[in-house]
């Protein structure tokens, strides 16, 4: 167990002959009390400064830890947005690419389908053109007809006579 100042103060050292001078070895007694308070209070001083040294220190290794551990979280949820982002804009594309092959399918089969109804139209066209030539023809034809000419009269006469009747 170490000497506290009050054994020190308390010490009584034997009297020999001739010994020490009485009133100097309690003068320095006194001063070596004074200097070991002082040490011992220097040292509480100290260990109530490590003990609080050592409690911020633990502090910060928390906060070291607890930044450390919120970095890997927000860089594995970084990671996984980006990954999560690029399978969305994979999809989105995918769906993009389905859309635009759709769309030409469709217009591809609007204008075979518009080709179609040109040539249908086309070959009517000309079915009525023959048709209708066919028409004028005959009715040329029958304009052409010398039956037409016994149905006009001859003369003023014939006319009246075919009104009187």
């Amino acid at each position: 167990m170490p000497l506290t100042p009050l054994d020190i103060h308390n010490k009584e050292f034997t009297r020999g002959f001739r010994g020490y001078n009485e009133d100097e070895v309690n003068d320095f007694l006194d001063q070596v009390i004074k200097d070991y308070e002082s040490v011992i209070r220097e040292k509480r001083e100290l260990e109530e400064t490590v003990e609080n040294l050592e409690e911020k220190l633990s502090y910060f290794k928390n906060i070291e830890e607890t930044l450390n551990k919120s970095i890997l979280v927000a860089q594995e949820t970084g990671e996984e947005v980006k990954r999560s982002a690029t399978k969305e804009a994979r999809l989105i594309v995918k769906e993009a690419e389905k859309n635009a092959d759709r769309i030409i399918n469709e217009s591809l089969a609007k204008s075979r389908k518009i080709a179609m109804e040109i040539e249908e139209l086309k070959k009517q066209s000309s079915v009525y053109r023959t048709r209708f030539r066919m028409l004028i023809e005959a009715q040329l034809e029958m304009l052409k007809n010398e039956d037409w000419d016994a149905l006009q009269p001859a003369e003023r006469g014939e006319e009246y006579e075919l009104e009187m009747k």
